[in-house]
């Protein structure tokens, strides 16, 4: 049966399979098999053991498929880090109306479930990358922010009218500080040359091998803009001195963090709400980190 709008309820092995198969006839012998996880904006599929299969699960996503097919090339020789390299570029069909993606697989565990050693020298590991990712150079078409990247690395104003109801998800106290911490990110205006940046930096999206941090995964947020959306690390994982070290090492001012700081307020307040387990939890320990002032 075709397809023809994106439906996540009806990508599953035999699609990836028949896709796989009709495109890829060199790879139709290989198993696939859904991945432990898969992800929520695109299904994955591990394709023999050396690649995976990654579709988007929702029209919204889509945008994110040709971006990292046409800038991953570009950006992975002028990074330290391994990211995904595109093994396939998958076109729209009867099956699946959307383009859609062929990876190599990168060895290690997601840092959401893996051992690190030493916290704060896996913050430095992250913001270096961040760093090298903003020096990457910007060609004169790369992707400013838009709704492929979720408007990561635009103006924070964009989600000024939905702050004004997620406010009220706090009571109190409370509420007048997550208003001035957005009065405050507002104000701080992005005034420098846009860059690079990746938009979802995750514990899902970092891998991990022998406790340091070995690849950065899931570029479909990327963009060239404000790279202050890449700062929320410090809210929403980091204490103590990896927090410290985070800072100094990303080396940004002090309106970057105020805008970073918007960022995490906004992400806190759409998750304080979530019924999965555990995101509820995740989204009061990052409030309660920015209303300390940290």
């Amino acid at each position: 049966m075709s397809m023809n709008v994106v439906d996540r309820s009806r990508i599953d092995v035999p699609l990836a399979r028949r896709l796989v198969a009709g495109q890829f006839p060199e790879w139709a012998d290989l198993p696939v098999r859904v991945m432990d996880r898969s992800g929520n904006d695109h299904r994955m599929f591990r394709l023999g053991e050396n690649m995976l299969v990654r579709l988007p699960a929702d029209p919204d996503f889509v945008p994110q498929v040709s971006k990292e097919q046409k800038w991953l090339p570009w950006l992975a020789p002028r990074l330290p880090l391994p990211v995904p390299q595109v093994r396939g570029a998958g076109r729209p069909s009867p099956d699946f109306p959307a383009r859609w993606s062929v990876y190599g697989w990168l060895d290690g565990e997601p840092a959401a479930v893996a051992k690190i050693d030493d916290t704060a020298r896996f913050a430095g590991e992250i913001a270096d990358f961040l760093v090298a990712l903003r020096n990457v150079p910007v060609p004169a078409d790369a992707p400013a922010p838009g709704q492929h990247s979720a408007f990561r690395g635009g103006p924070l104003d964009h989600w000024d009218d939905e702050m004004a109801a997620l406010l009220h998800r706090v009571h109190g106290r409370e509420r007048d500080q997550a208003a001035g911490i957005w009065r405050d990110a507002l104000a701080a205006l992005f005034e420098g040359p846009p860059v690079w940046l990746h938009g979802d930096v995750s514990v899902n999206n970092l891998l991990i091998s022998a406790g340091r941090l070995s690849a950065v995964l899931d570029f479909g947020c990327s963009a060239v803009g404000d790279p202050a959306c890449d700062t929320v690390m410090r809210w929403t994982l980091f204490t103590g001195r990896a927090r410290d070290e985070f800072r100094r090492r990303l080396d940004v001012d002090e309106a970057t963090w105020a805008r970073g700081r918007g960022w995490a307020l906004w992400k806190g307040l759409i998750m304080i709400t979530n019924k999965p387990p555990g995101q509820a939890e995740f989204a009061r320990r990052v409030l309660d980190e920015l209303f300390s002032g940290v």
